[in-house]
């Protein structure tokens, strides 16, 4: 087991090896992780790729990366590394309240600060220590509210008529709701728009239906082109990937529609083969390569890799733990699974899955609303010390109301036909002493420090973390601990109860081992799933979602599915290890748990 364990660990640091080579561009970027105090206690953190061919005398053009709402730097990595490889020095911020970034004083930091690409566009056009970066190429490009923050950094920098506007150039990626005549009127820049034709947050847009995301007809659109020219010259219908006004005068307009989903547009080929194209056309890049020349997706298999191995790793890094004299009273023989089913106790298993199922289904929405009333201060936006994370605390509502539901069933299964047909409460694993408990508390936390140690020497050596897209593990500020202490307790119900049913419910005389972990992954995540299903079948029978309202919480459940699919592996491998149900829940709640809360939006005080 050792030995796996050091196989795994060789994999982990050698995929992030090849990762950072991608990601560096094989040594020709330069990639350091920098900090910008912006005042009033607020600061930025920011990684900046600077190409080794950016010099004094060869001055290369400038662009912010601004990460949408939920997202890190490190989910854009993709756009950095394709712009760096273009002789662009780039600066790919964590926004404000996410990522390493501190909060924002302003509620709506997108707007009035482009999440903190404003002050870093006026730090490096002041600095004397940029000598390499062409002060008159600067640009700014961002993905959803990042595509916010980008056009309303165009309006801020365009707002004195007789001064130049700092901004060259921005780019504005799925987001259109700004392109207003009262913001465009200011805007001295060049504009590229790139909007899915498939995005489900176009029912904001001024047309309906499927009309709302066609930028051919698309009110958005025409006013962004319609913006430089005179009345009789005005557009009734825009041409798609055509270049219109000057690009000298920044003027230049153009307008892309690529048939995708909202949270997907960042992480396609054509997609980023438009916007290099836009930068390769208004900043000629530096660096010439074919748009469709990119290699970020073999980072991105790699930082996948990242994340499969490490959560393997888990596994033997806890059977070699165990092996210490201190947790060795931690192991149990394996009870005894429950008797075969028989036809009506199949019955009542499936029907008892399906009602579950069910309830997780119809429960998360209405949770995501009774979250605005009990927590107001994270869901407007405001900073505080009580439950900080937004999106989260409906996540952990929902959480603590089905995990309890799936104590209640359990139980309640037990003594109305369990009880009579053979289930031992032995099988359940759940006999421990206090010393035994304690004990297990230390080894979950060990575990939890050793996996995130590893992470952190791999983050300082090579700069990447695991990923894949938007879903990923990710190195944290110490004030996220006091923010998993807070969530842990209430998340640690659900988890526990899965580990209960999964141990005690689901584990079947004769069954194999493989299929009876599928089902309870399968009864984990089908509620969640269904919301999915049901927000794009009428998506795509309607042209708008079902859930409009709270559409962004029903997009979060794209990086929790999965999560909520492993976790009866993990649960019924840790029982497997140990024979009681404790273990599993304790390792999982710390890692998934802080997963979770460093991939969302944190309202933290500022210090």
């Amino acid at each position: 087991m050792l030995m796996k364990l050091r196989y795994l660990l060789a994999i982990l640091f050698l995929s992030s090896l090849f990762a950072s080579q991608i990601q560096s561009n094989f040594g020709l970027t330069k990639i350091s992780l920098e900090r910008l105090d912006t005042g009033d206690g607020q600061y930025i953190y920011y990684d900046l790729y600077k190409p080794i061919t950016a010099t004094e005398i060869k001055k290369a053009p400038f662009i912010a990366i601004i990460p949408g709402f939920q997202r890190s730097k490190e989910a854009l990595s993709n756009i950095a590394i394709e712009l760096s490889r273009r002789g662009h020095v780039v600066g790919l911020i964590d926004p404000y309240a996410q990522g390493l970034s501190s909060s924002s004083k302003s509620r709506i930091a997108a707007t009035t600060q482009g999440y903190g690409m404003f002050a870093l566009i006026e730090h490096i056009y002041d600095s004397d220590n940029y000598p390499y970066i062409d002060k008159n190429l600067l640009g700014s490009t961002g993905h959803s509210m990042g595509g916010n923050a980008a056009i309303r950094g165009a309006d801020y920098f365009g707002r004195d008529a007789n001064e130049k506007s700092k901004l060259n150039s921005i780019y504005i990626s799925g987001y259109v709701l700004t392109l207003r005549d009262e913001i465009l009127k200011n805007v001295r820049s060049n504009i590229g728009v790139s909007y899915a034709l498939y995005d489900e947050g176009a029912f904001r847009n001024e047309l309906k239906g499927w009309d709302a995301a066609d930028m051919r007809i698309a009110p958005e659109s025409l006013r962004t082109v319609n913006s430089i020219f005179s009345e009789n010259e005005k557009l009734i219908k825009v041409e798609l990937n055509k270049m219109y006004g000057d690009i000298e005068d920044r003027t230049a307009r153009i307008i892309f529609n690529e048939a995708l989903l909202h949270p997907f547009q960042p992480y396609n080929k054509e997609a980023m083969a438009n916007q290099l194209y836009y930068f390769d056309e208004v900043f000629d890049s530096p660096i010439k390569k074919d748009s469709y020349d990119q290699i970020w997706q073999l980072k991105e298999f790699l930082t996948l890799l990242n994340m499969v191995v490490s959560f393997l790793l888990l596994i033997p890094l806890t059977k070699n733990l165990l092996k210490i004299r201190f947790f060795l009273p931690i192991i149990k023989k394996v009870p005894e699974p429950l008797p075969v089913q028989n036809g009506r106790s199949k019955i009542i298993f499936w029907s008892l899955i399906a009602f579950s199922a069910l309830v997780a289904c119809v429960s998360f929405i209405p949770m995501v609303e009774v979250a605005k009333y009990l927590f107001p201060e994270a869901a407007t936006r405001n900073l505080t010390w009580f439950f900080p994370q937004r999106m989260n605390n409906s996540v952990m509502l929902w959480a603590i109301f089905n995990g309890t539901l799936g104590l209640i069933i359990f139980i309640l299964s037990y003594y109305l036909f369990g009880k009579k047909h053979g289930v031992k409460k032995s099988s359940w694993g759940l006999s421990i002493t206090l010393n035994e408990f304690t004990r297990t508390v230390i080894l979950s936390l060990t575990i939890f420090a050793i996996y995130y140690t590893v992470l952190y020497v791999i983050y300082g050596l090579f700069h990447v973390d695991y990923r894949f897209w938007f879903m990923g593990v990710r190195v944290f500020q110490p004030e996220m601990l006091l923010v998993l202490m807070m969530y842990f307790p209430f998340f640690f119900v659900f988890f526990f109860s899965n580990s209960l049913r999964v141990n005690g419910a689901m584990r079947f005389r004769g069954q194999s081992e493989n299929i009876s972990r599928f089902i309870g992954g399968v009864a984990n995540s089908g509620g969640l799933l269904l919301i999915i299903i049901i927000q794009y079948l009428v998506f795509w029978s309607s042209g708008t979602v079902y859930w409009t309202t709270n559409w962004l919480s029903v997009n979060l459940l794209f990086g929790i599915v999965p999560i909520m699919f492993v976790l009866p592996y993990f649960n019924r491998i840790f029982f497997e290890i140990t024979g009681r149900v404790y273990l599993g829940p304790m390792v999982t709640c710390l890692i998934f748990i802080m997963i979770l809360s460093t991939n969302t939006v944190v309202y933290l005080p500022l210090n």
